[in-house]
């Protein structure tokens, strides 16, 4: 099958480092490799914060944990202890075939520290990262330019066909089974959904106070919705006051922001009957998981980036002179601001019909 080794893999790595929503939705390249060589081992590097989103997928032998906060620290002793440990565990494993999703520089470094005869990436990889590869794959002309179609392109060199309907499908450890309802404090089949108000990027933020108003509505609507969850990091509460404030007054809103390990949010995600969210790491969730969506996008290219085969659940207003420039915030906030908490909590009430 191979055609640029002589006989079939027996050890594959995967790497695809960060961030969580691209880790998520680099699944269908590891799906699809474990159904072409069902007897290899196949590794995924991966950052160590981001690990739980593929830890338990069966298709996975081994995590290789990319540990960056250390990594990253090579002027200290510490530091270099854990980039010796990783690139010697690299070099040790004896990989016949490295795939790099990532396609920069690092990723790069790290593909060609492994040695593997074949090391596979793309041929416009960034930052030079191309030059670590034994096979370039170019992208072809009038294809589909959305990140999980071209990775799924770089299995072309082992012979793997992109499969028409790619497996997205996310897995979780038996652990988690009905954690979000007793966390939530609901009965078996009661209902919640779940808000993604925050956004690391300011130009990728719906305001705050249309989040509350759309979750106000929804619990006061007979859509049979027990609670309403919302979730972020910590040092996000800043960015969703009108929620905070919503939920100090209404016990039915529940504040889990910096409460969640991410195996813990993608539960939170996998048992939600609907998801509103900003372009961030719980759209992608929610593909991986199949669950209804309501996903509000600004300055994102989404035949890129969006989520995979979602387009009808996106909310995004661009017109030919709006530059999909997420850095830019203030176009991005005039951008996310033309979305309406109306027209957000009719997709929202259709979503939850179905």
């Amino acid at each position: 099958m191979l055609t640029h080794a002589s006989h079939t893999p027996s050890r594959i790595l995967i790497i695809r480092p960060s961030a969580l929503g691209d880790v998520c939705r680099s699944v269908p390249v590891l799906a699809a490799l474990r159904s072409a060589f069902p007897a290899a081992s196949i590794d995924w590097l991966v950052q160590d914060t981001f690990a739980p989103a593929i830890a338990s997928h069966p298709a996975l032998t081994r995590v290789v944990p990319f540990v960056r906060s250390r990594v990253g620290k090579v002027h200290m002793a510490a530091g270099r202890a854990e980039l010796r440990a990783l690139l010697g565990t690299l070099r040790s494993a004896a990989y016949d075939v490295v795939l790099d999703c990532q396609g920069l520089a690092r990723s790069g470094v790290l593909t060609r520290i492994t040695g593997a005869p074949l090391r596979v990436g793309h041929a416009d990889a960034r930052e030079l990262a191309f030059l670590a590869y034994s096979r370039r794959v170019p992208h072809a002309p009038g294809t589909s330019e959305h990140t999980v179609d071209r990775m799924l392109e770089l299995l072309a060199p082992l012979g793997i066909d992109p499969p028409a309907d790619p497996d997205m499908r996310l897995h979780l450890p038996a652990s988690l089974d009905h954690w979000p309802t007793r966390t939530l404090g609901l009965a078996p089949g009661q209902r919640y959904a779940l808000l993604a108000p925050t956004s690391r990027w300011p130009g990728k933020r719906w305001p705050a106070d249309r989040f509350a108003e759309v979750a106000r509505r929804l619990l006061d609507s007979p859509l049979g919705l027990a609670a309403i969850a919302f979730v972020g990091t910590a040092d996000e509460q800043p960015q969703i006051a009108p929620m905070l404030e919503l939920s100090q007054r209404d016990p039915r809103v529940i504040n889990l922001a910096g409460k969640t390990s991410i195996a813990q949010l993608m539960a939170l995600v996998r048992d939600a009957s609907l998801v509103i969210a900003n372009d961030s790491a719980a759209v992608h969730m929610a593909v991986g998981f199949n669950r209804p969506m309501v996903a509000l996008f600004g300055p994102t290219d989404i035949r890129r980036v969006g989520p995979y085969r979602r387009d009808a659940d996106v909310i995004q207003h661009i017109g030919p002179a709006d530059r999909l420039d997420h850095k830019d915030t203030a176009h991005g906030r005039t951008l996310m601001e033309r979305i309406t908490t109306d027209e957000v909590v009719t997709r929202a009430t259709r979503a939850l019909a179905r």
